[in-house]
């Protein structure tokens, strides 16, 4: 049984360790959710994975529908319509995939997706590798018509969806 359980802790410390290198890379980068977010999520997908994949499955889906609604918490919208922290979503989501990796005992799978999720993200800084970085071609590609389609509701003048306002209707 102690045996078992050393085991079982050396998953849980892999999902961690992971985890928390990819938290680190993001605070680096100022993200709202930074090293801590990531090992608690790493952490925590790496524990219950650990405990329940044998008794109840279903339980590593509740990690994925539960990493939603933490993803939901970093991205937001602003006033001029651009959207930020979806990286930042994503990276949250691939550790809790790397803890679950980490809890079933694919510690070689769990490091070579942080290796890539890693590289990935540091792409626009890597300078042999700006090339693949799709950000720097954006300046000589034709954008798609559906992209760039304002949304009336932020124009200044535009009282936003829904009747007209009193002060704002067209006099005679």
């Amino acid at each position: 049984m102690a045996v078992l359980q050393v085991d079982m802790l050396a998953n849980v410390a892999v999902g961690f360790g992971l985890s928390y290198a990819l938290g680190f890379e993001r605070q680096l980068r100022g993200s709202v959710a930074g090293d801590r977010t990531f090992a608690l999520v790493g952490i925590s997908a790496a524990a219950i994975t650990v405990v329940a994949h044998t008794t109840s499955p279903q339980a590593i889906a509740g990690i994925v529908t539960g990493i939603g609604f933490i993803g939901g918490g970093v991205v937001f919208k602003l006033r001029t319509g651009s959207v930020h922290g979806v990286t930042t979503a994503a990276t949250i989501l691939a550790a809790a995939a790397i803890g679950i990796v980490a809890g079933f005992g694919y510690f070689l799978v769990a490091l070579i997706m942080t290796a890539a999720i890693l590289l990935l993200l540091e792409i626009p800084s890597i300078p042999f590798l700006k090339w693949v970085d799709a950000r720097t071609y954006m300046g000589h590609v034709r954008r798609d018509p559906d992209l760039t389609v304002p949304d009336p509701s932020l124009e200044a003048d535009s009282p936003g969806p829904g009747p007209p306002r009193e002060d704002t209707k067209a006099r005679p």
